[in-house]
């Protein structure tokens, strides 16, 4: 149904551009429809977030000095030593909705913080945009460094997330240990041009672009991209389109029977092995 939803909004964004490109709002009617930002969680994210630390980062916004104030839920790792790991939500949920990913990380063997950007959960109120997302998750980096300066820190996003998790890594490079992505694609251009009428001349209308394709190769880490092959709102295709468009070392992970939300559960051994050859971490039980 969310699936459903998700490529009706998109539709609904293709449909109208042609009238919309004329009005001031067709920004923000896109930001709306790409992020669809609130306090929603899914039934089960509050109780899968019980036992998780809230986290507070403030921070002045470079875009335009304003008082920004972003929750998180951290999740300590399973030894005094882990790694970290930054992790990024897709739309429409706030971080509560990622408490099963999220826990799911951590039992492969990283200390998890988790954001919601303005406009989700409990972070500051305001519509978010691309560019937004993008400072929002570079805070979110920076005091995690400040914080654990001598530990390896990594990056993953899910979804909508992922394309943020690149433009991040492209930023940070080599200070990042590794980059993991999961059910993510190559721009927002490339996700409307999949659908049945992709085929419309839409893509110069589209502000919120998200083109992870184009930055990936200036990531400095290595590379783990993870998709489900029955992801039904983001076409395996877009993920293995940023893979190929990555640098080495890199990895991507074909979960077989996997949805946009089942892939992460699915593919938990994959995931062990990936983690392992890639990054060199522990076989995680």
């Amino acid at each position: 149904m969310w699936a459903w939803r998700w490529r009706t909004s998109l539709a609904v964004l293709v449909a109208g551009a042609g009238l919309l490109a004329g009005c001031v709002n067709l920004d923000e009617r896109q930001r709306e429809w790409i992020f669809q930002p609130g306090q929603r969680t899914w039934s089960g994210g509050t109780a899968a977030a019980q036992g998780m630390s809230d986290v507070w980062i403030a921070y002045d916004s470079r875009r335009d000095g304003s008082a920004v104030k972003l929750h998180g839920l951290w999740l300590d790792g399973p030894t005094a030593d882990a790694p970290l790991l930054l992790y990024l939500h897709g739309a429409r949920y706030d971080v509560r909705g990622s408490a099963p990913r999220i826990r799911r990380m951590q039992q492969l063997g990283f200390a998890v913080l988790a954001v919601d950007y303005r406009g989700f959960g409990q972070s500051s109120a305001a519509l978010p945009s691309e560019d937004s997302a993008y400072e929002d998750a570079r805070a979110a980096w920076d005091w995690l460094a400040a914080r654990y300066p001598s530990a390896k820190r990594y990056l993953f996003g899910h979804s909508l997330g992922g394309a943020i998790a690149v433009h991040l890594a492209a930023e940070v490079q080599a200070d990042a240990a590794g980059l993991i992505v999961e059910g993510s694609f190559s721009s927002i251009p490339d996700v409307v041009s999949n659908f049945k009428w992709g085929w419309l001349p839409v893509g110069p209308l589209i502000t919120q672009r998200f083109e992870a394709g184009e930055r990936i190769g200036a990531v400095k880490t290595p590379l783990l991209v993870v998709h489900g092959s029955a992801d039904a709102l983001i076409p395996p295709a877009l993920g293995r389109a940023l893979y190929e468009r990555a640098p080495e070392p890199k990895r991507f992970v074909l979960v077989d029977g996997g949805s946009h939300h089942n892939t992460n559960a699915l593919g938990q051994a994959q995931y062990r092995e990936a983690l392992a050859e890639l990054f060199g971490l522990p076989r995680a039980q």
